[in-house]
């Protein structure tokens, strides 16, 4: 196709669209010998460096080892962890999270998140929740940090304070920390940060191994990411912690709003990291959008590290996007979401069937993708309610574009699941309407809109004599694109197809003809889904196909893209460029990216009118043009200057 060089494209500076990168890690760990442990904590922290890593976290007390027990009381552990943190200074990431056994002025001991940048220790957040119960006995050593709140002044790590209620600055980041036991609380401290303004929070952590634990983790992290619209990054103790009657497995998991960006292998014996680009502007869109997070009371007090560190320039980008971002990627679980999606739209249906009074349905059935999936959602919403399939009012109604080929899937599409069927040609019609109009026969607007807008007259007219209601068909992506004749096919009394783009609407029809059809029904919807998109509102040429939607306004794979980033992440025209460059390098040049990107801007902020009189419909996924609930806005807002950012792209 368009395909490009692969190296074409990263020469932008990713940190300035939000991106910020985070490392889990676990190493190599010696229990009770600090200095050791800082050795190798060092070696990888700088390794970590070189890879552009802004932020990485260690697990808890990993400088000493967790597993040390009553060595916390010796002097000379104390001595040298102290040692230890000073050698750590040296590290040259931004900001380094280590943990590490302190002993407070008064001889409390504290089990703490150590912030270490800038060359020196920035501050200690100290454990809350302590667990004394099962295989866990850390009261024995240590005191919570709830009412720990002091100034430490070290003759070797300077001044600094200890306390659960501080964040550290980094770039665009605000970082704070918890500590394994914390996460399982009912209300955590990660969450407190979070309100306080931490995007990102991270979790030193000595979890132990047990069957089906690893999946009650990550759950928690990635839910606890997504109550708290985070990047959660969760660094676990390994297998070299294992003493007695625990083992470790160094579990690492990062996570953003909900998703998990990744996790590592567990019970590796060797040290384990994981790195991921978290990004910081979706959260913040996220965060704004939200308003039950923007409503909740905010914690007072929190302090912020007494210095603003500094994120590498990230030239690269170690994060995928997927070219159909509404489209699951694994089978197992399209399977299911189609599944969902198909219950969703047709429950939708028969609900407004039962508000309407009524037990009919009318369509009109063109023999394309869109029609073919309102026919068979309609067909389920009969089902609902035990009415027969004689109940769907097919209409087809054919005009000056209409192909044989399309024609005979709707003819097929009936016969195959026992509905009637009713042909009706507008060709006279149009012809009268045209003539009335003084229209000399070009095929303009005009000529295209009077077949749509007779179409839809025939529909609703039908319906009226029937007793029934109007079917829409429209999709999600032409709602975008306004590619809809304004009251024609952008008006229905229900349009199931709302919130269902075009990417997943062959999806679903696919999966419909491999799971649910009977042989000669598949065989139709296989058909149907090698059938070019068009509107057939111009004559074919030789009997085929002239008019080809994605000829006129782009590919919708590249439509999609970016409405999926525009309306769910607030997205800039510059970052949806960036993103779709990465995704689709083997499909398109980044000039024909551009060009679609322009006129997805033109299109989109052209086109609200229609959506603004949007009839009713099921919504499916996060992403939604309906009027009345997700996207509001002025038919008359200014568009020029997105156009003009992606030109100067």
């Amino acid at each position: 196709m368009n395909a490009s060089p692969p190296n074409q494209r990263e020469s932008i500076n990713y940190s300035q669209l939000g991106y910020l990168r985070v490392a889990a890690t676990t190493p190599s760990l010696v229990i009770g010998d600090a200095a050791a442990n800082a050795e190798s904590i060092l070696q990888q922290a700088n390794d970590l460096a070189a890879q552009g890593v802004a932020l990485a976290a260690f697990p808890e007390l990993c400088l000493t080892g967790y597993s040390a027990e009553d060595l916390f009381f010796s002097e000379a552990l104390l001595a040298e962890t102290e040692k230890a943190l000073q050698q750590l200074c040296a590290c040259k990431l931004p900001l380094l999270l280590v943990g590490a056994p302190w002993r407070l002025g008064d001889g409390r001991l504290v089990n703490c998140a150590v912030a270490i940048g800038n060359q020196r220790v920035l501050g200690m957040v100290p454990k809350t929740f302590v667990p004394n119960y099962s295989e866990y006995y850390e009261q024995r050593w240590f005191v919570s940090g709830t009412h720990v709140n002091e100034t430490e002044v070290s003759t070797t790590l300077g001044t600094f304070q200890v306390r659960v209620d501080q964040l550290f600055r980094l770039g665009e980041a605000l970082v704070g920390a918890e500590i394994c036991e914390d996460l399982w609380a009912p209300i955590n401290p990660g969450t407190h940060a979070a309100l306080a303004g931490a995007n990102v929070v991270c979790n030193l952590s000595a979890s132990n191994e047990l069957i089906s634990k690893a999946d009650y983790r990550q759950d928690l992290v990635r839910m606890t990411s997504a109550n708290n619209f985070c990047a959660y990054v969760y660094a676990g103790a390994g297998p070299m912690e294992s003493t007695k009657d625990v083992v470790f497995g160094g579990h690492c998991l990062i996570a953003e709003a909900g998703q998990l960006l990744g996790q590592s292998k567990r019970f590796e014996l060797a040290p384990q990291t994981l790195v991921r680009d978290v990004d910081l502007q979706r959260l913040q869109h996220d965060r704004g959008q939200n308003t039950t997070f923007a409503q909740m009371p905010r914690p007072r007090a929190y302090r912020i590290g007494p210095d603003n560190l500094t994120a590498p320039v990230l030239d690269t980008l170690r994060r995928d996007y997927p070219k159909q971002p509404f489209v699951p990627e694994d089978e197992n679980e399209f399977a299911a979401r189609a599944q969902e999606i198909l219950q969703i739209q047709a429950t939708g249906l028969a609900r407004r069937m039962l508000a309407a009074k009524t037990e009919r349905l009318v369509i009109g059935l063109s023999g394309g993708l869109d029609s073919t999936l309102a026919f068979l959602v309609a067909k389920d919403a009969l089902g609902k309610l035990d009415l027969p399939a004689e109940n769907l009012h097919a209409l087809t109604l054919p005009g000056p574009g209409t192909t044989t080929g399309t024609l005979t899937n709707a003819h097929r599409l009936a016969q195959t699941t026992g509905v009637s069927l009713q042909e009706i040609s507008i060709e006279a019609a149009v012809a009268q309407h045209l003539a009335d109009l003084s229209h000399g026969g070009a095929h303009d607007v005009v000529f295209e809109n009077a077949q749509a807008r007779e179409r839809t007259q025939i529909l609703f007219n039908h319906a009226n004599q029937v007793g029934g209601i109007v079917v829409g068909t429209g999709d999600l992506s032409e709602l975008a694109l306004g590619w809809a004749t304004f009251n024609a096919d952008q008006m229905a009394n229900y349009n199931v197809n709302a919130s269902v783009p075009k990417t997943l609407m062959a999806y679903l029809v696919r999966w419909y003809a491999q799971h649910r059809a009977q042989a000669e029904l598949a065989e139709v919807l296989q058909a149907v889904l090698e059938t070019p998109i068009s509107p057939e509102l111009i004559p074919p040429e030789n009997g085929e196909i002239s008019q080809r939607t994605e000829d006129l306004v782009g590919p919708y794979e590249l439509h999609d893209f970016f409405l999926y980033h525009w309306l769910r992440f607030g997205s800039s025209p510059t970052k949806i460029f960036a993103l779709a460059c990465r995704s689709f390098r083997d499909e398109y040049t980044a000039e024909v990216i551009k060009q679609w990107l322009a006129e997805f801007f033109r299109r989109f902020m052209t086109q609200q009118f229609k959506r603004t009189t949007l009839p009713p419909g099921p919504k499916v996924g996060s992403v939604s043009l309906s009027p009345r609930g997700d996207w509001r806005m002025p038919d008359e807002a200014g568009f020029a200057h997105l156009v003009a950012e992606v030109e100067s792209l």
